[in-house]
């Protein structure tokens, strides 16, 4: 008994002793060390070789390696109608499987290794086939990173900004909608070795307020573009956003300012068909200024073959102004036609007056109650048609220019609101299938 309690006492120290020495071996542990450890096992000389693809599914090397895409839009720059283009910055990451980079996470403790090289692991050779100018970002520091996970997943991230093509149709400017892709495909590598996929659950993301001058992003569609050439069929990922133009923009810095010119063209009826001066000033002038509006829309757009909405619009004002400025042309000679009339009847009644008084001494003679006869039948034979109220509204106006102005002041008002009507229940009410 005096023997075993010294013994039992040893071992209890000895055990004590084994568990400090642990815990302070694992608390003294440098878990950077080890991660520069197993980044030199992994991919060090002769282990790796950056040049030659992974595996495909359950390493086989016949099937093709899976890469699976998500963005993240941050912005949206600018939208160029002149140039069909536009510019973004956004995220980009792709995730695949490269067991070649397996490694030991120290029971959980490693959740994944960081690099900022992307030159020490095999990449897949991803470009954007619409793409007009991109840089990177390297302020403060190059904005990528690769993990690398226990299981051999790579994740690639990088901050990129890109002007891209964005092919226009201006048939409804500016009450159109435009659709723009962002196209991602293979360069190399046909889909027999390279396929890209979207990642599942929610593969594009759009930062929330994104605000754009002119335009709305009313929402966007995530689809497939694969791509057959001469040299085999490429993988090819697509996102097509869909913009809306703002009208509010348009409605006052063209459409108003143009409704405001045609109808100050309409002062010119209402004023006095001897004030040439201030007539042919007032009609030069709104028309000279709805052709520098015209010119100055069609310097912001590029030179289409086909007809647009504003070009309708812009085209008919310049017409309703250019025919207020025509209409005073036809009032002046109207009213110089009116006073060679006049002139022509005046010396025409004198004319008659002094045969009327020849004639008057030689029905002297004749017999009075005939002559009164007939000239009451004269009379009743000559008395004028009745007229509706439109002729009669319109013989309140002694002179053909002045019936001119007066119809002109009723007709151009109203053509004009018809054309607004047809313009609107055109451009604004229309089916899907017309907005594309």
């Amino acid at each position: 008994m005096d023997i075993s309690r010294p013994s039992c006492a040893i071992l209890l120290l000895v055990a004590f002793c084994l568990l400090h020495l642990a815990t302070c071996m694992n608390a003294k542990i440098n878990f950077r060390e080890k991660e520069k450890q197993i980044l030199d096992q992994i991919l060090g000389p002769g282990r790796y070789d950056a040049r030659i693809r992974p595996s495909g599914i359950n390493g086989t090397g016949d099937a093709p390696t899976l890469v699976r895409v998500n963005l993240y839009l941050r912005s949206i720059s600018k939208i160029d109608d002149y140039k069909m283009e536009y510019s973004v910055q956004l995220t980009f990451r792709e995730q695949w499987l490269d067991e070649r980079l397996k490694f030991n996470n120290l029971g959980g403790r490693l959740k994944y290794l960081t690099l900022t090289e992307a030159n020490r692991v095999w990449m897949p050779d991803l470009f954007f086939s619409n793409e007009k100018e991109g840089h990177f970002h390297n302020i403060i520091m190059p904005n990528v990173y690769i993990r690398i996970f226990p299981n051999g997943n790579v994740l690639y991230s990088i901050r990129i900004s890109l002007t891209l093509s964005c092919p226009m149709n201006l048939k409804l400017y500016p009450l159109d909608k435009q659709t723009c892709s962002l196209r991602m495909a293979s360069y190399g590598w046909t889909t027999d070795d390279l396929v890209f996929l979207w990642k599942e659950g929610d593969p594009v993301q759009v930062v929330k307020n994104l605000h754009l001058p002119r335009f709305t992003l009313e929402k966007f569609l995530t689809d497939y573009c694969n791509s057959k050439t001469n040299t085999g069929e490429y993988s090819c990922l697509k996102v097509d956003l869909l913009f809306k133009r703002e009208f509010s923009y348009y409605l006052i810095q063209i459409y108003i300012p143009c409704c405001m010119l045609v109808i100050v063209s309409w002062v010119s009826f209402w004023l006095d068909q001897g004030a040439v001066p201030a007539r042919v000033s007032l009609g030069v002038t709104t028309l000279l200024t709805m052709a520098t509006q015209s010119s100055g829309i069609n310097a912001s757009l590029p030179p289409v073959s086909y007809t647009k909405a504003i070009d309708v619009w812009t085209g008919v004002c310049l017409t309703f102004v250019f025919g207020a400025l025509l209409e005073f042309a036809l009032v002046n000679y109207a009213s110089r036609s009116d006073m060679h009339r006049e002139n022509m009847k005046k010396t025409r009644r004198e004319m008659e007056a002094a045969a009327s008084m020849d004639a008057a001494s030689d029905l002297l003679d004749t017999d009075s109650n005939t002559t009164f006869a007939m000239i009451r039948q004269c009379e009743i034979h000559m008395s004028p048609p009745r007229k509706n109220c439109c002729r009669l509204w319109i013989s309140k106006f002694p002179t053909r220019s002045k019936r001119i102005d007066v119809i002109s002041r009723i007709t151009f008002p109203l053509v004009f609101a018809l054309f607004n009507v047809i313009y609107w229940s055109t451009y604004l009410f229309r089916d899907e299938e017309e907005e594309k």
